[in-house]
């Protein structure tokens, strides 16, 4: 699921806690290389990108450690030296020609983008293309000469060395389930594969794998059970056990890990760790084809799969080793073409808003300190401004929340749209309510977020310039909001 550069939004920051408590985690973990990582995908295909120093900011407000970009995009480089995050910098698949015939041009785009920028931006690996066997098929012979060009102009260059791979597809691996059953595509073993696990294993990188049991599932034709896809625990007798192996399989996602650990088993390779580059979940899709892409079930994808690397949980095959991940992605990114789902696998809407709220209750101490609870009640995104001027009125009248903050002179009265004071009564209300069901709705204006109003930007151009007339009271009783959701079951069966 490829992208392009890096991005221009807005300058308010201060933090959506229930991601910033995730990546506090991850810091804490990340002490070294070996720990297990969470990390995000940052694609651009996104409306009013953020600026790199937005940007940046952001990844500090969420504390974020680790991203993972599609293009090495120099003012974001720049901007990202001396924060500590560190990087996954990835080469498009249009420049694979240029590397993959000429080490020149090798050595020129590593002292560009790479050298450059060493030490104060932590560059930790490169992604030489993404998913080229499926994607660029023709650019496949080139792969291997622009990995083995890169690592020559790379040599002696940092400490720790820079990683290089390529994120592979899923797809790749045939016959995954039961995991021991699983190889590689025989078309791609010996020719390309065979040779990348050894330049691998000669450089000490890991295989990056791109890898999404939301896809596995919806081509199973409901062999795979949605539960099984979603981490949600299952009774002993509805784990699936390798017959091969007699290894227990509770979730889609550790099945296909170790389904590649045993295709590389198959051809002699045991020493080349895997990394996944993308996995994640959508929160939107075409309810006719797309049944399984809802909040909820993005929601519980995302947070069980932290959870799961965070609590070092290992595969069965391997307990004693757990994937860092990137999840699949920090932004929805609205501009891409295809399936509603394809704009739909953020984390977090353009604007800074999380799209859902992530529950990781339950994971030792850093889920001790889970902040999920700490919500807020803010105008929603693209809500009509005369609607929300009404219950700004109702609000601050028979709603009894306090306004006195967003009156002419006062602290919060800047700035002075009925966005931002909008989204200041509407969670002086919510908060007064003791954040009941019904006490965010508002007729349909007002969304539950983790971002504190107070440093809210609105997004709307037209709410930007609509000034503020005096509040005018008018009854605007409150709803409670119907949950997006979808329930499902199947059997899990291997034949």
């Amino acid at each position: 699921m490829g992208m392009t550069p890096i991005l221009s939004i807005f300058h308010f920051l201060f933090l959506s806690l229930s991601l910033s408590s995730l990546f506090a985690a991850a810091a804490n973990q990340s002490k070294d290389e070996e720990t297990p990582f969470v990390g995000v995908n940052i694609g651009t295909d996104v409306s009013n990108l953020f600026t790199p120093e937005e940007l940046v900011a952001f990844l500090k407000s969420q504390q974020i450690t680790h991203i993972r970009l599609y293009d090495a995009d120099p003012a974001l480089l720049a901007a990202l030296a001396g924060t500590g995050i560190r990087v996954v910098l990835g080469i498009p698949n249009n420049q694979l020609l240029a590397l993959g015939s000429s080490n020149a041009t090798a050595v020129a785009w590593v002292a560009r983008h790479v050298l450059s920028f060493l030490p104060s931006t932590l560059i930790s690996a490169i992604a030489v293309g993404d998913e080229v066997p499926a994607s660029l098929p023709s650019a496949l012979p080139l792969l291997l000469p622009a990995l083995r060009s890169l690592s020559s102009a790379l040599s002696s260059s940092a400490d720790p060395p820079i990683k290089l791979s390529t994120p592979l597809p899923f797809s790749i691996i045939l016959d995954p389930f039961p995991p021991s059953q699983a190889f590689f595509n025989q078309t791609l073993a010996s020719s390309f594969l065979l040779p990348l696990l050894e330049f691998l294993s000669d450089t000490d990188s890991p295989l990056m794998l791109n890898l999404y049991p939301y896809y596995a599932l919806m081509q199973s034709r409901g062999v795979i059970p949605l539960d099984n896809s979603l981490f949600k625990p299952l009774p002993p007798s509805l784990e699936e056990v390798d017959p091969n192996t007699l290894l227990h399989y509770t979730n889609v996602f550790d099945a296909m890990i170790d389904a590649a650990y045993f295709s590389m088993k198959n051809l002699n390779v045991t020493d080349v760790p895997i990394l996944i580059t993308e996995t994640g979940w959508p929160s939107n899709g075409s309810r006719k084809d797309e049944p399984f892409a809802t909040k909820d079930n993005a929601d519980t994808y995302n947070s069980n799969v932290i959870k799961h690397i965070l609590d070092r949980s290992g595969t069965p095959l391997h307990p004693e080793i757990t994937s860092s991940v990137y999840i699949y992605e920090l932004f929805n990114e609205d501009l891409r073409p295809g399936p509603v789902s394809e704009g739909n696998w953020g984390l977090f809407y353009g604007s800074g808003t999380p799209v859902y709220l992530l529950h990781l209750v339950g994971s030792g101490e850093f889920l001790a300190t889970d902040t999920t609870n700490r919500t807020y009640c803010v105008a929603a995104e693209g809500a009509d401004g005369k609607a929300l001027q009404a219950a700004l009125d109702w609000a601050c009248g028979p709603g009894l929340a306090n306004c006195s903050e967003i009156q002419p002179g006062e602290s919060c009265y800047e700035p002075n749209n009925v966005g931002s004071h909008a989204s200041y009564a509407f969670d002086s209300y919510y908060q007064k309510e003791g954040k009941v069901p019904g006490s965010c709705y508002f007729q349909g204006v007002a969304m539950v977020t983790t971002t504190d109003p107070a440093s809210r930007r609105v997004t709307s151009p037209m709410l930007e310039l609509m000034q503020l007339r005096p509040v005018r009271l008018r009854d605007a009783p409150d709803s409670d909001q119907e949950k997006d959701g979808i329930k499902a079951s199947t059997f899990f069966t291997w034949s």
